[in-house]
C-alpha cells in the first residue's frame, strides 16, 4: 500500500510520533512518505524563520523519505496562515502525484490543519483519509475559546472528521473531551501512539544501597504541564526524604523561569534532549514524575514503563494506562497529594520492571500499532467507490 503521512507540524517543532508511525508501517512492507509543511513563527524563533530553507526540500529521517516546507507566518494573523498552509499543502501534494503517483491512502495527524488539508485533497483525488488526533480540549481552547463557540474553525474541522474514513484518538477520552467542539458523530476508534521499543527496553537500575533514588520529569516547561506543583511537590518530598533527586528535561526547561521555580537541592536540569538521550536519562532513573493539568496519552509515560520503571503522575492521563500496575495518579493541583506517591514510589521498590515493559510492548510496540494501522487502512480503501 501507498501511504502519504501529512502531520500538522513536525520535527523540529514536535510531531515525532508521526515519523514513528511512518517507521512501523514502512516495517509492514508499505511504502511510506512523509509531506511536511511547517509554520514558522518569528516568536518562537527570529534565527529559524530567517534562516530556514526558503524551497521545498526531500530529505531522508530514519530511512523515510519526507517531503519538506517551512512556511514564514503572518505574526497574530491566524486566517491568512491557515489558508496558507492549507493552500501550500495541496501544492506540495499536486507536486508529490507527479513525482511519485497517487497515494492509496492519506494518513492526517490532527484535523487541525492536517486533518483538513486531507480533506479538500480527498475530495479533489478521490482518495480516502484518516486522521489520528492528537489534540485536547484545552489545546484547542486557546484558538477556538471556551465551548460552546461560533469560532470559524469549528466547523470546518467538524466536517474534516465527519469525512474521514475514520478518526483515529490517542486516548478513547478525547472523543468525549473534544465533543464540545467537533460532536461525535464520526467513525473513530482508539490507536495509541508509537513507542520504539527497541530503544526504550527493559534494563534493571542499580541497587539503590549507596545512591539516590532519582525522579525524571520529561515534559515542555508549560503550564499545562504543572512544573508549579512539581515545584512544590518535590520540595515537600526533600524533606521527608534527603536522598532524591529530581532530573527534569523538555523544551524551555533550561530557560530562567525554570531554574528559578525548581533551584533547590538535588534538582539537576537537562534541557531540550534528543529521543535518544531521552532513553539514557531514563536509565539512569527510577521513576517518572509528571504534575500534568492536561495529558492525552503522554509518550513520556509510555517511554518510561517500557524501560521499566513506574511513573507517577495525574488523572488527567487516560484509563488505560490508570489500570495499569506501574502507572500512579494522584488528582490534579494537588501537590501533597503529589509528593505521598512520590515519597510511596521511592519507599517501595519491590516493582515487576518486566511487567511494564512487556505490556508496553503488547500495547504500543511499532509491530502492533503498524499492523493495526495497516487493517484500518486496508478498510478505508475499500470503503472508496
Amino acid at each position: 500500500m501507498h501511504i502519504l503521512e501529512i502531520p500538522s507540524f513536525f520535527i523540529p517543532y514536535g510531531g515525532g510520533f508521526c515519523l514513528d508511525q511512518a517507521k512501523a508501517l514502512k516495517g509492514q512492507g508499505h511504502q511510506v512518505r512523509i509531506l511536511s509543511n511547517i509554520q514558522l513563527s518569528v516568536k518562537k524563533g527570529a534565527r529559524s524563520f530567517l534562516s530556514l530553507p526558503y524551497t521545498t526540500k526531500e530529505e531522508m529521517m530514519d530511512d523515510i523519505l519526507v517531503v519538506r516546507h517551512f512556511q514564514r507566518g503572518i505574526p497574530l494573523v491566524i486566517r491568512p496562515n491557515v489558508n496558507g498552509w492549507v493552500r501550500t499543502v495541496q501544492r506540495m501534494f499536486r507536486d508529490y502525484v507527479v513525482r511519485y503517483g497517487k497515494p492509496d491512502v492519506i494518513h492526517a495527524h490532527c484535523a487541525k490543519w492536517a486533518g483538513y488539508a486531507a480533506m479538500l485533497i480527498s475530495e479533489a483525488y478521490d482518495i480516502p483519509y484518516v486522521v489520528t488526533e492528537h489534540l485536547s480540549r484545552m489545546s484547542l481552547e486557546t484558538e477556538f475559546g471556551k465551548p460552546p463557540s461560533d469560532a470559524w474553525q469549528v466547523a470546518m474541522l467538524r466536517k474534516t472528521y465527519q469525512r474521514a474514513s475514520r478518526v483515529l484518538p490517542v486516548a478513547e477520552e478525547l472523543v468525549t473531551d473534544t465533543a464540545c467542539y467537533y460532536g461525535d458523530d464520526y467513525r473513530w476508534e482508539t490507536v495509541s501512539n508509537v513507542v520504539d521499543t527497541a530503544l526504550f527496553h527493559y534494563q534493571s537500575r542499580k541497587p539503590l544501597n549507596d545512591r539516590p533514588f532519582v525522579f525524571c520529569c520529561l515534559a515542555n516547561y508549560d503550564y499545562r504541564k504543572g512544573y508549579d506543583v512539581l515545584a512544590s511537590a518535590f520540595r515537600e518530598v526533600k524533606t521527608r526524604e534527603s536522598r532524591v533527586e529530581l532530573y527534569v528535561a523538555g523544551d524551555g526547561t533550561d530557560s530562567k523561569a525554570c531554574r528559578r521555580l525548581l533551584d533547590m537541592e538535588g534538582v539537576k536540569i537537562f534541557g531540550l534532549l534528543d529521543k535518544h538521550e531521552v532513553a539514557q536519562l531514563l536509565y539512569q532513573s527510577d521513576a517518572l514524575v509528571l504534575a500534568s493539568r492536561d495529558e492525552v496519552q503522554s509518550l513520556a509515560v509510555l517511554e518510561a514503563m517500557s524501560t521499566g520503571i513506574p511513573v507517577v503522575t495525574t488523572d488527567t492521563v487516560p484509563k488505560s494506562l490508570r489500570d495499569t500496575d506501574g502507572c500512579h495518579t494522584v488528582p490534579v493541583d494537588d501537590a501533597k497529594a503529589l509528593a505521598s506517591e512520590m515519597l510511596n514510589v521511592c519507599r517501595h521498590t519491590d516493582y515487576d520492571g518486566r511487567a511494564f515493559s512487556e505490556w508496553v510492548r503488547r500495547t504500543a510496540s511499532p509491530e502492533v500499532i503498524g499492523a493495526r494501522l495497516s487493517e484500518i487502512f486496508a478498510e478505508a480503501q475499500q470503503q472508496t467507490p
